[in-house]
Formats: C-alpha cells, sequence, structure tokens
C-alpha cells in the first residue's frame, strides 16, 4: 500500500558523539469480520467490508498502515557540520479479514477461503517488508551523507533525501501491487490446484 504518513522529527545537537543506531520495525495486526455462506456473498462481504485505502478511495481485502518517523541529530565536523546519529521507525499495521462462518463452510468452499486468505496474508505481509527494507535504506543513506559547511545546509540535504527515500518507497509499493494484480486470477488458480493435490 502506499505509504500514508512520513514524519522525520529533526533535533539539532552543538556537540554529540556519533552513535549508531538500529532501525526499529514494529508489526501488528487487526482483523475485521466478513459474513457470507457462499463464495459470491463472501466476495460482496470483502467489497463492503474491508479498509478503504486512502490512496484510491476503494476498499480492498487487506490493508497495510505504514507509519514511519526517527531522528537525524548533527555534530560539529570542523568547521563544518555532519550527520552525528540517525534512527529511522517504521510501524506497520497489517489489517486482515476473518471469516465468521469458516468452522461451518463446507471442504470445497472452506478451501477457497483459505487460499485466499493466505494469499492476502503474504501479499500485506510483503508491504510490510518494502516499507522496512526502505526505512533501512534510508537510515543507511542518511549516515553516509557527506559533511557541509553549515547545520542549516545538511538539514537540507537530510530532507532531500527523506523525500526521495518517500517517493521511491510509494513507487515500490505501487509497482508491487500491479505486478500483484495482474497476476492474481493465476495465481489463485495455481494455489488451488496445488492445496487440490496436497489435500488428496
Amino acid at each position: 500500500m502506499n505509504l500514508k504518513t512520513m514524519l522525520i522529527a529533526v533535533f539539532l545537537a552543538a556537540v554529540v558523539t556519533p552513535v549508531e543506531a538500529d532501525t526499529i520495525a514494529t508489526k501488528s495486526f487487526s482483523y475485521f469480520a466478513v459474513g457470507g455462506k457462499t463464495a459470491a456473498e463472501l466476495d460482496k462481504e470483502l467489497d463492503r467490508r474491508g479498509p478503504i485505502m486512502k490512496s484510491t478511495g476503494a476498499r480492498h481485502p487487506g490493508a497495510t498502515r505504514i507509519k514511519f518517523g526517527g531522528s537525524v541529530t548533527y555534530v560539529r565536523h570542523g568547521k563544518g557540520c555532519a550527520v552525528g546519529e540517525a534512527s529511522i521507525t517504521v510501524s506497520t499495521n497489517i489489517i486482515l479479514p476473518r471469516w465468521k462462518h469458516r468452522r461451518s463452510a463446507n471442504a470445497s468452499l472452506a478451501l477457497i477461503w483459505d487460499t485466499l486468505a493466505r494469499d492476502i496474508k503474504r501479499h500485506e505481509e510483503r508491504h510490510a517488508e518494502i516499507a522496512r527494507n526502505h526505512a533501512r535504506d534510508l537510515e543507511r543513506s542518511l549516515k553516509a551523507l557527506r559533511p557541509d559547511r553549515d547545520c542549516e545546509r545538511m538539514q537540507a540535504r537530510v530532507d532531500r533525501a527523506t523525500a526521495d527515500a518517500v517517493e521511491a518507497h510509494d513507487k515500490d509499493q505501487a509497482r508491487f501491487d500491479t505486478v500483484e494484480a495482474k497476476n492474481f486470477n493465476a495465481r489463485m488458480l495455481r494455489l488451488l490446484a496445488y492445496r487440490l493435490e496436497q489435500a488428496k
């Protein structure tokens, strides 16, 4: 999913000893209930109850809410200024459907649901992974910035690097969604065939 918020808090420090920090990533899950006792009813329930994506206004069978944050400090470097510490955080909340009638479903519909639910979870987990990778990349790129003549210019470069990272993240998430949407039917048929073979 597209990046919803990118908050980088920048604190100016006069003199700080640079400290290595690791990207902090957290992940949580939330669920929404769906009813329905046929495949068609399940489809309607997902369309009716799925989370609304702000980017499109449409409902989806799952979503990943992503929030970036962090801090950057600056240190004196000779007569200039350098990044002292950069710490990026990313929290992801994966929103998944939970079918109320799964236990009472017939075997064929249960197989279809289980296959679909696993694919939705895999898809959203990948969005969270993309976000984590971009957070790590941003942290590395901020730490690698060369010093500048003053901290105001250094902060402007940090802001530019952050904006570039947000744009790259959004493009990667959109690219992933495009590829997944094109391959959805073929992927589901392949997964169903595999699960049917495993069930024999």
